[in-house]
């Protein structure tokens, strides 16, 4: 499966000085995202915070007196994307809420790229100046979007993939029976790891030089035993997706949302793309710089097989659904896998030494480490915010039902508050209000519920004031009618609000909402102020109007809404 080949020479690798060996900065790498997950409780990562406490309520914050009553847990509801629910239920008890959370998070940061690393290294022999430049792929859209389980099972895919070679393509038996157990335990995780998995265990496959392409021979016996990993893969996928009591979406609305052309084209940025996409395409010119240098001289080297794969991913990046079968960004997906493939694929420069090798060593680490230094910037920005929700937080009365809103800028906050939005304008901050679960002892009505993607459920009377899925809405929506109405049907708890609340949480709060500026409805008294954050209790003695007379709301934009 290996071309001898690729096998690199044991004396030059002992013979590189310690300051060039790519090692090093792989571990400084890691070593660094441990620090910045131990250093910021609650970084800017979307889905992050609503993460963190379901898995305090798994790891045993639902047995507490209010939240049984609120929530139950049934395994039955889903057989994918449970890697996180799994662990909070079986490790949580053990070894705590803080220590499981961060350490999924840190996996979810430093797996990806390792795996690829791993992989590149199995295929091509030996470390490399290349392996520091696949570390700039930690940073990705999927990750700051928060796809814990989606970054974790991509990892694993490209670690199992790994163990694929070690066993051999010869023992068919073996390595089918390990396909079908390594499905398993990806589907479990998410189901597109598992499917992540599938294609790379194809292109591996396949020959890795393209001249035995035209060897008919070769691409029959190549076409048997992909057929064979698909039918082992695919048996493990079917059997837990269709045991289970709904498929995603189903308590959402099975709608297929499609990119424009140019969403889609710019998907491919969110491969590559944390906080600032001007600055992550910057930094990445010189790893792109240095693998066209490699091909326009001939230099490198690569897996034939795996490019096929990689060229697959790549289409499916193109011509993906943007929401689906209630998932949101699926485009976003692939190519993340386009690249992470694509790094395991290639080596530039295999044999580089000398100057070769300082400038390749010293090009790659500078953009990762740069990269990185802004992210930990972001990151210090952001866990400002969260330390505002949790101040205002403080003072709030436990066993209460809050309702979470925000200000929505009319343009974007600028560099001080660079933390709150990432990928095409969205935000970061819309789950921050699920903290309220954990520090206050209350019910948030967007904890993650979703049928067929969560084991947890939402129970009795607060059924009413919930959604599997949800999002920040407009102070607006409070007591803008425009507003109210176009909210409504992806956010019912906002009917009789008052009636059903007794706290209003505001994010965002210190830039003016583009629709009321900084305008409320009447009867909410101010409890807290902290910036950021601000939460009022409700007034449900007010005899106000419902709404507010229609010139001071202006009407709705869904586009930046949704």
């Amino acid at each position: 499966m290996i071309d001898d080949r690729y096998a690199p020479t044991r004396a030059l690798c002992e013979s590189v000085p310690f300051i060039l060996r790519p090692a090093l900065y792989v571990a400084i790498f890691v070593l660094t995202s441990a620090l910045l997950v131990v250093a910021v409780r609650i970084p800017p990562i979307l889905d992050f915070p609503n993460h963190f406490e379901r898995i305090f309520l798994i790891s045993g914050g639902i047995e507490q007196p209010f939240f049984h009553d609120a929530y139950a847990l049934d395994w039955s509801r889903a057989r994918t994307n449970i890697g996180i629910d799994l662990l909070a239920y079986w490790i949580g008890p053990l070894i705590g809420l803080e220590l499981l959370a961060r350490s999924l998070l840190f996996l979810a940061i430093v797996l990806p790229p390792i795996g690829a690393i791993a992989l590149n290294r199995r295929i091509f022999g030996g470390e490399h100046p290349f392996h520091v430049a696949i570390l700039f792929l930690a940073w990705s859209t999927t990750l700051i979007g928060g796809f814990i389980n989606f970054q974790i099972g991509l990892g694993l895919a490209l670690l199992f993939a790994l163990v694929d070679l070690q066993i051999g393509r010869h023992r068919l038996i073996l390595i089918n029976l390990w396909r079908m157990v390594a499905c398993f335990l990806l589907t479990l995780d998410h189901i597109f790891a598992a499917g992540f998995y599938l294609v790379l265990s194809a292109g591996l496959e396949l020959p890795a030089q393209f001249h035995d392409f035209t060897d008919r021979r070769l691409l029959r016996a190549s076409a048997k035993r992909i057929t064979l990993a698909a039918a082992a893969g695919l048996v493990p996928i079917a059997g837990l997706v269709l045991s289970a009591s709904g498929l995603p979406g189903d308590d959402q609305g099975n709608v297929f949302n499609w990119n424009t052309p140019l969403l889609a084209l710019s998907n491919f940025l969110s491969a590559i793309t944390s906080y600032f996409t001007p600055a992550d395409v910057f930094l990445f010119v010189p790893i792109v710089v240095i693998i066209v240098e490699a091909r326009s001289r001939r230099k490198i080297r690569f897996h034939a097989g795996l490019l096929v794969s990689v060229a697959f991913l790549l289409v499916l990046s193109m011509v993906a659904p943007r929401h689906a079968m209630g998932t949101g960004w699926i485009s976003w997906r692939f190519p993340i896998m386009t690249l992470l493939a694509g790094a395991a694929a290639i080596r530039p420069f295999p044999d580089a030494t000398g100057p070769t090798r300082r400038w390749f060593i010293a090009g790659a680490a500078a953009a990762v480490f740069v990269r990185t230094i802004v992210i930990a910037l972001v990151w210090w920005q952001g866990a400002q915010d969260a330390t505002a929700v949790q101040r205002v937080l403080a003072v709030l009365p436990p066993h209460r039902n809050v309702l979470p809103v925000g200000h929505f800028p009319e343009q974007w906050a600028g560099w001080r508050h660079a933390s709150r939005y990432f990928f095409w304008g969205q935000d970061t901050i819309r789950h921050l209000p699920t903290l309220a679960t954990s520090d206050a002892g209350a019910f948030v009505p967007t904890l993650f519920t979703a049928v067929g993607k969560q084991p947890l459920m939402v129970m009795g009377g607060f059924r009413d004031i919930s959604v599997p899925e949800g999002n920040l809405v407009s102070v607006g929506a409070l007591f803008c009618e425009s507003l109210w109405s176009s909210y409504l049907p992806f956010t019912p708890y906002l009917a009789n609000w008052r009636r059903r609340f007794d706290y209003v949480l505001v994010v965002n709060a210190d830039l003016p909402d583009m629709y009321v500026g900084s305008n409320l409805p009447d009867g909410l008294v101010k409890i807290a102020d902290a910036g950021f954050a601000a939460l009022y209790a409700i007034d449900k003695t007010d005899t106000h109007p419902r709404f507010a007379q229609k010139a001071q709301c202006p009407a709705p934009q869904p586009s930046n809404d949704k």
